[in-house]
């Protein structure tokens, strides 16, 4: 029995492989939810792309050269949405006024919630794909939009307090006014409340949503195989936690990588409308991309050193 084109065995054991991943990081390693170092992260984070890039190896090994740059590619291309979306998350954070002591532990619900959410919005769009054949002109166009808007857009908004989906919870859901630590329900003397952390998770779990639309056909402009594009958004979303602590101290040095990522997106977007007229080779796909992304953070280290420079020259008198 197969399923997207693989066996159904091959996404049990994708499935049994992320499970244990998970338990791992979060039930053994991390435990108890507290603020990574920023050393933690960073070996974290390079752990896991570690795995990531490894599972490429063995696609490489089991199905050959073409799909495993093809999921090289999706990864590249989730990891650097997933970036930009952790740098709404920072936002949020403030906005709410969450402690760090409690931010990993809506990262931890977070991050399960859109592996669900990811799994669900994957089936939906490889079945409309596989059935009205507008539909990638649809995508195409969606991505060259969003990526032509993050372009244009100078700085991230984020406005909780306008968001639909928040204003409903409070007017319908008994919600406390102040944290009660790592809990997500708490009792009083006369009934039981929602912590406001229940809102900031609602709240991340609705932007992970947002990005997957602009994500997900993405990957899909590089692979049609439902199973490369679920396990290259998989990997590149459990990552996520620790990377959130590496850039957490580091947010105002990635100026143009919003840029970059706009590129991708318009990039990827194009090739998904010219795929009927013009095949563009895998490998030339991920040169592009890597390149685009490449290029802007070299870009963002090179305006931090001049503005290091510039600072430090007036610091000291001439």
């Amino acid at each position: 029995m197969e399923l997207g084109g693989h066996a159904i065995t091959v996404w049990l054991a994708f499935s049994g492989l992320v499970a244990v991943l998970l338990w791992l990081d979060l039930g053994v390693l991390n435990r108890r939810a507290h603020v990574l170092t920023l050393r933690e992260a960073t070996l974290a984070s390079a752990g896991w792309v570690a795995l990531a890039l490894a599972f490429g190896g063995f696609l490489w090994l089991r199905e050959g050269a073409t799909h495993a740059l093809e999921y090289y590619a999706g990864y590249l291309i989730e990891l650097s949405l997933s970036v930009d979306n952790l740098f709404v998350f920072i936002l949020v954070f403030q906005y709410f006024g969450v402690p760090a002591a409690l931010q990993p532990r809506v990262l931890k619900w977070g991050i399960l919630g859109a592996i669900v959410m990811r799994a669900v919005m994957i089936g939906l769009g490889a079945l409309l794909l596989a059935r009205f054949t507008w539909i990638p002109f649809v995508f195409g166009a969606i991505l060259i939009f969003t990526g032509v808007r993050m372009l244009t857009q100078h700085e991230v908004r984020v406005d909780p307090a306008k968001n639909p989906l928040l204003r409903l919870m409070r007017r319908v859901l008994p919600i406390s006014k102040a944290y009660h630590g790592q809990k997500f329900i708490v009792r009083t003397r006369t009934r039981w409340l929602l912590s406001p952390l229940v809102l900031v998770l609602a709240f991340v779990e609705w932007t992970d949503l947002v990005f997957a639309i602009d994500s997900i056909p993405a990957v899909f402009a590089v692979t049609n195989d439902p199973f490369i594009v679920y396990s290259s958004n998989v990997f590149a979303i459990l990552g996520l936690r620790s990377l959130f602590f590496v850039l957490a101290s580091a947010m105002d040095r990635f100026t143009y990588f919003q840029a970059g990522v706009s590129a991708i997106l318009i990039f990827v977007g194009g090739k998904m409308i010219l795929a009927k007229w013009v095949h563009l080779p895998i490998v030339v796909s991920l040169g592009v991309i890597v390149g685009l992304l490449g290029t802007a953070i070299l870009a963002s280290w090179l305006k931090n050193r001049r503005d290091a420079r510039e600072k430090l020259k007036d610091l000291v008198p001439e």
